[in-house]
């Protein structure tokens, strides 16, 4: 018996690995994050499986399932959104099974910070202009963030900035990032990207708030911060420049 961590992609069901989608169609017992996963891709499970939205339970009744399938040999989809590694709560239950001595593996998944860039058709690594991507976030009603990890330390790496669950904390990201990227810093407010009801809203530091109050967004969104998010002039990379030879490639001469 196997639980199968899965990542089911930031919303749009066809987003799904193929690997992930096989695993939900061979699993008896499917649990699977309900606010954040398409009911399509949990269709997918088998005729008579037990399918379960875990968003009302605690931790305890999520493992008491796994446990009694684990009794039953019964293989288990744990289906949640996004890629697992990224705000996903799963170390806390895998250091559970490990305690059960149950067995897991985990399928990653598309998250909603590359499923945004395609959305805006960019790239959110431009040569000279930003070359890393920070993945974070606030604390709002969550886990406190631990020290160094504040939006003013990281922006002071002038990176392209994804940072999750804080759409409720605009002001704060704002307030803090203003003095570091500038007023007229791009930003994009990215809501249930890849869903059907997608909102994308562009605005800059100085007027973000404003247009986000006007939507009456106030969960399950992602705030992309950085100057890639405008900008057209930027060197082309080296990586197909003529003259860069590589392992697979000799310059070109002349």
């Amino acid at each position: 018996m196997t639980v199968h961590f899965i990542g089911a992609g930031p919303g749009a069901p066809d987003l799904i690995t193929v690997r992930g989608l096989k695993l939900i169609q061979s699993c008896p017992v499917c649990l699977y994050a309900g606010s954040l996963v398409p009911e399509a891709v949990v269709a997918e499970a088998p005729e008579g499986a037990r399918v379960i939205d875990t968003a009302p339970m605690h931790l305890d009744e999520i493992i008491a399932e796994i446990a009694a399938a684990h009794e039953k040999g019964q293989d288990v989809a744990r289906v949640h959104s996004g890629d697992p590694s990224l705000y996903g709560a799963v170390a806390e239950q895998i250091r559970r099974l490990e305690a059960l001595g149950i067995d897991f593996d985990i399928t990653p998944g598309v998250s909603a910070y590359a499923a945004a860039a395609a959305e805006l058709k960019t790239e959110f690594t431009l040569p000279g202009i930003a070359q890393s991507v920070i993945l974070t976030r606030t604390a709002v009603r969550a886990s406190a963030m631990p020290e160094g990890e504040d939006l003013t330390t990281l922006g002071k790496s002038g990176a392209t900035l994804a940072i999750h669950l804080s759409v409720n904390n605009l002001a704060k990201v704002v307030r803090e990032l203003t003095p570091l990227y500038g007023a007229d810093c791009p930003v994009v407010v990215a809501y249930r990207v890849t869903w059907p009801d997608q909102v994308i809203i562009q605005g800059r530091l100085v007027d973000i708030r404003e247009k986000v109050k006007k939507s009456g967004i106030t969960r399950t969104a992602l705030i992309l911060v950085g100057r890639v998010l405008e900008q057209s002039d930027f060197e082309d990379s080296r990586l197909y420049a003529a003259d860069h030879s590589h392992v697979l490639r000799d310059a070109a001469t002349g």
